[in-house]
């Protein structure tokens, strides 16, 4: 223990002995740096006068309340057959079905189509798919062509293309 105690002492005279002196030329520099710097604030933006507003929507349908599709009583000639029987792949959002491969039997192509709950429909040229009446019109090895009628904000019926290509083939699931 006796031995340390100069030991100690020692070391802490070098220690001081080397940070003697060394910090002029920094603390030279730093005074110097900040000479002739003066720091700008940027003025405030001038406030605008606030501008009450009015709604005055009540006579406007709620945008959040779903509206049941019905024809338009105007003489539009697009509307879709809402007496036809619904098709089993109108039941699902377009988006939600792949395509995953063709078939041909006796010159009529068809795409295989999976659903969601991975069952799969055969279709062809004229079958329904997608809630917004969506009609095939045509089936390619990559893609299946539809062309949809939607209803825009003011009631009419317009017709719009659309189409599901085909998913490509991943591992078993």
């Amino acid at each position: 223990m006796r031995a340390r105690a100069p030991l100690l002492i020692l070391v802490g005279l070098a220690l001081t002995a080397c940070s003697s002196g060394g910090m002029d030329d920094l603390q030279q520099f730093v005074a110097e740096s900040g000479k002739g710097l003066r720091g700008r604030v940027e003025p405030l933006p001038a406030v605008k006068p606030y501008e009450p507003f009015t709604y005055a929507a009540g006579d406007l349908p709620d945008p959040f309340k779903p509206r049941k599709l019905q024809p338009t009583k105007g003489g539009g000639a697009l509307q879709p057959n809402l007496n036809r029987p619904k098709e089993a792949l109108e039941a699902y959002p377009l988006d939600s079905l792949k395509m995953v491969g063709t078939l041909q039997q006796k010159n009529l192509r068809y795409a295989l189509v999976k659903t969601p709950d991975n069952n799969v429909y055969r279709v062809k040229i004229g079958n329904y798919m997608g809630q917004n009446f969506g009609i095939v019109t045509d089936v390619t090895d990559s893609e299946i062509k539809l062309t949809e009628l939607v209803q825009d904000s003011a009631g009419e019926w317009t017709e719009r293309s659309a189409g599901v290509p085909l998913t490509e083939a991943q591992g078993k699931q």
